[in-house]
């Protein structure tokens, strides 16, 4: 009983960063997922990168889609800024164009897990 009082108390003593409830921080992620869409074709053409609007468009929704299941609102908000922090860099130029690549790495070829795939990448 005297732990859910504590729980209960440090539960109240946090403070939001941005959004004061789901709703607030639902409609700061649509803003964000929106900007990033409205600036996708900018950003192919000034970086020049090898991909077409739409993959870059696919590339949005499925980094989303990646923390969808984030549900503590300062979370969604540290990633809301994160986010804003990256929309800034690249529509300032401010990043390369392999940071923007960097984006694609991860999913086109997923590590090998078992030994013979290892070994056949030439990783053990």
């Amino acid at each position: 009983m005297a732990s859910r009082e504590a729980v209960r108390r440090t539960m109240q003593s946090v403070r939001p960063i941005l959004s004061v409830d789901r709703e607030e921080a639902r409609k700061r992620v649509l803003n964000l997922y929106k900007a990033w869409y409205r600036q996708i074709p900018y950003i192919v053409m000034d970086y020049d990168i090898p991909k077409s609007v739409e993959q870059c468009r696919e590339k949005l929704r499925e980094e989303f889609l990646r923390h969808k299941s984030v549900t503590d609102i300062r979370v969604i908000d540290m990633l809301v800024i994160k986010g804003q922090m990256e929309l800034k860099e690249s529509v300032e130029i401010w990043k390369q164009k392999a940071h923007i690549m960097r984006y694609w790495k991860e999913s086109q070829e997923p590590k090998p897990t078992d030994f013979l795939s290892k070994f056949l990448s030439g990783q053990t």
